[in-house]
């Protein structure tokens, strides 16, 4: 496949990645926006694909909102915006919704059949696999059950997201030892805190500290 030298970073979220205002439940400008961010610090030269969608799952099929699923619409996301240098990968906290009565365990899994996904199709229609950078979500506060969504979320989510970060941390390492593929990892649960307001989405310094962690680990792979 013939291309330019630009390289295509695909950002595949959900609200966090979206942008989510938690203050007024709007979107949050484009220079707020985590991939915003990370637009601006890597400046000429990349592509930044904004695909974040509020409610998005990584392991489970929303009961009345089939289309959040995120693994039925990865191969399509994929061939919109290929050729696909970079993958950040960021998605689980609407898995821990009380309707799913997810295990943390279940929500790795789902993410590593979503890398083997993008290697696989991308295999095909590409002829090279990208990096992926697997990033495991913010933390639920505690504070979740007094919150605008408590009517989605149990108390027991906030020790349930705890658990993420060891759970992806070793599936990537795994899925990159197994395959040979290129895969990172990073926590933002150790640089970032969930919003006062709902104890779930982002308030812009967030976002900005999460894009500027972002850069620095994709600037250091490409």
């Amino acid at each position: 496949m013939q291309r330019d030298h630009t390289k295509t970073i695909l950002c595949y979220g959900d609200s966090n990645t979206y942008g989510y205002d938690p203050r007024d439940g709007l979107r949050y400008g484009e220079e707020v926006r985590w991939p915003g961010v990370l637009r601006r610090l890597l400046g000429d030269g990349y592509r930044i694909i904004e695909e974040g969608c509020n409610g998005r799952t990584c392991a489970h099929t929303p009961a009345e909102e089939e289309w959040k699923d995120g693994r039925p619409y990865l191969p399509a996301c994929l061939n919109s915006h290929k050729p696909i240098d970079a993958v950040v990968l960021m998605l689980g906290s609407n898995d821990l919704k009380r309707q799913f009565a997810a295990e943390p365990e279940t929500l790795a899994e789902g993410i590593g059949r979503m890398l083997r996904t993008i290697a696989e199709f991308l295999e095909i229609k590409q002829g090279s696999v990208p990096y992926v950078l697997v990033v495991s979500p913010p933390l639920i506060g505690e504070g979740i059950t007094a919150s605008p969504f408590a009517d989605s979320f149990d108390a027991d989510a906030a020790p349930r997201s705890q658990r993420l970060a060891g759970l992806y941390e070793k599936t990537a390492f795994d899925y990159a030892q197994e395959t040979g593929n290129p895969c990172g990892f990073l926590d933002a649960a150790v640089l970032i805190d969930p919003s006062p307001v709902d104890s779930l989405h982002l308030m812009p310094e967030a976002h900005q500290v999460l894009g500027t962690a972002i850069a620095q680990t994709l600037r250091a792979f490409l």
